[in-house]
């Protein structure tokens, strides 16, 4: 090793701990890395703007999730209906599913068939949302 990087990893013994973190925190900031990603795949992650382009262009997400989130009590059986109508299950499970909302009705669906979902519990007065 040279006689700079020599000096630098002297002048790193004699960090405290808290000084330690306060300079890995320092050169993820400057550089734009990741320091845990260093320990958990040995690699460190950089950061440029390629990267950053790329994961801004990302794909439309093609598969949503449908989300009951919430029953008025005096409509459960009108939504408990619907619920029915969609999933398919039988009375038993889709009146658990009603009664433990907010709970997934329709996982991994497309966003017209997430859509169709949603407004036809929001026309019962269910509470539901598309993840």
């Amino acid at each position: 090793m040279s006689n700079k990087i020599d000096n630098i990893i002297e002048e790193l013994k004699s960090l405290t701990l808290l000084e330690a973190a306060e300079l890995v925190k320092q050169i993820e900031e400057t550089f734009g890395v990741d320091a845990s990603a260093v320990a958990n795949t040995g690699m460190v992650m950089m950061s440029n703007d390629s990267v950053s382009v790329a994961s801004n262009e990302v794909e439309e997400k093609t598969e949503f999730d449908v989300v009951l989130e919430e029953v008025p009590g005096p409509k459960k059986i009108t939504i408990l209906k619907v619920v029915r109508s969609i999933t398919s299950l039988g009375l038993k499970e889709a009146k658990e599913l009603v009664e433990s909302a907010p709970k997934p009705i329709k996982e991994s669906t497309s966003k017209e068939d997430a859509e169709n979902i949603k407004s036809k519990l929001e026309e019962v007065g269910a509470k539901v949302s598309i993840k």
